[in-house]
């Protein structure tokens, strides 16, 4: 048994927010993998089986709020018994990735995002693997809560549509063959814009998304406030 987690805040008002593209995944999954099938309510969750990659997959979006995402995903890994290292992923927004992108990885920090905060608590460690979906960074002057609480500008959807897809399938790589490999073919390096070398540019404008780690750190104690992020 496998377990494909989508990250997210249930309720209409979030549908297709940045906060929701683990979500976005998941539902990408279930149109591909689980036709026909009737979701169940299990672990704080609602989840659906699914047959990917030749294993057996329960495919999982926590309805309580980002923050508590844990307590699905620990309840999960304790009632099939499983090691969170090799049969769990989780899917989740990432801020530090510009829209369109995708990063497998087979382990990381936080980042600030409260619902890989509450996962690394609830499983005592961050050692599990994890697709990041791309949703940009967190506009100058613009709260971060706020940010990923938004809804995808109608200009994004087709790079959101793209990454969606590209996660769906990095999903289904990992199961049929393993996390490094879809590391390998998914993974693409990302070009840090060229510094300024006006002398009166501020450093600040200079930031790539690879530097937004940082930020996500520095403003955590704003989401922490907020409930459904």
């Amino acid at each position: 048994m496998k377990l494909i987690v989508g990250l997210g805040n249930p309720g209409m008002q979030y549908n297709n927010t940045r906060h929701n593209a683990g979500f976005m995944v998941v539902d990408a999954l279930a149109g591909r993998f689980a036709v026909g099938q009737i979701a169940r309510s299990r672990f704080n969750s609602v989840t659906l089986d699914a047959n990917i990659g030749g294993e057996k997959v329960l495919l999982i979006k926590p309805t309580g709020f980002m923050n508590r995402s844990g307590q699905a995903v620990g309840e999960a890994i304790r009632f099939f018994k499983l090691d969170p290292e090799d049969d769990l992923l989780v899917l989740v927004d990432d801020i530090a990735l510009p829209v369109g992108s995708i990063r497998v990885r087979k382990s990381g920090g936080a980042g600030g995002h409260n619902g890989l905060s509450d996962i690394d608590r609830l499983l005592g460690g961050a050692n599990y693997p994890r697709i990041r979906i791309g949703v940009g960074e967190v506009p100058k002057l613009m709260n971060q809560a706020d940010w990923v609480l938004s809804k995808f500008m109608s200009e994004e959807m087709d790079k959101v549509k793209d990454s969606i897809d590209k996660a769906a399938k990095a999903t289904e790589h990992v199961l049929d063959q393993s996390i490094t490999s879809a590391m390998n073919t998914f993974n693409e390096k990302l070009v840090k814009p060229k510094r300024k070398e006006h002398p009166n540019d501020k450093s600040g404008d200079d930031q790539s998304v690879s530097d937004t780690s940082s930020k996500a750190k520095s403003n955590n104690s704003t989401e922490n406030n907020t409930p459904a992020t």
